[in-house]
């Protein structure tokens, strides 16, 4: 009877372990931006569509208003461990870039006002906070993982969203005069 027990518990633990190990992957699979858009969609080289989304002040932001500077848009969530990790280096483009011209903007995917507000007064956020509450820009975009970039040239194209070539492409195109 001893043995019986014991081995059922053995097995709960086993299946405890296997549960937590898969449901850290699904959370790491969740928060990753992948290199191509699932729907096969490329929208790089295209014109970027255009949006208005609230700020958190309650302010529209409108897309094409930007035309004439280049626009970083910068997808998130408050829940994403990388995208907090990811804070200081937004900030630090922000810090070399926004004095170039560089718009930046954050964009909220799918999150309430008030934890994106606390989110970002908690982090000091320096540039624009939008709220995406539907995901229709975040769809619009083909964002399929988190965090993700897409910088937009001023004349409102869509030059790149590969996240890790972002540091190189705003060197080249707002280059120190």
């Amino acid at each position: 009877m001893r043995d019986s027990i014991v081995r059922i518990k053995g097995r709960l633990f086993v299946l405890l372990v296997a549960g937590l190990i898969a449901i850290v992957l699904a959370l790491a699979l969740s928060c990753s931006e992948s290199e191509q858009p699932s729907t096969g969609r490329n929208i790089s080289d295209s014109a970027a569509p255009d949006f208005i989304l609230k700020d958190l002040a309650g302010e529209d932001f409108k897309l094409s208003a930007a035309r004439g500077k280049p626009v970083l848009l910068i997808f998130l969530t408050t829940w994403c461990p990388t995208c907090r990790s990811e804070i200081p280096h937004y900030k630090d483009i922000y810090g070399i870039y926004s004095r170039r011209g560089l718009e930046i903007v954050s964009i909220d995917i799918e999150e309430p006002k008030n934890r994106v507000s606390q989110f970002a007064a908690k982090n000091q956020i320096p540039y624009k906070t939008l709220l995406d509450e539907k995901g229709r820009v975040a769809g619009a975009y083909d964002i399929t993982g988190i965090p993700a970039m897409v910088l937009i040239n001023r004349d409102g194209k869509v030059l790149t969203r590969k996240y890790f070539a972002i540091d190189t492409v705003l060197e080249t195109l707002l280059e120190k005069k």
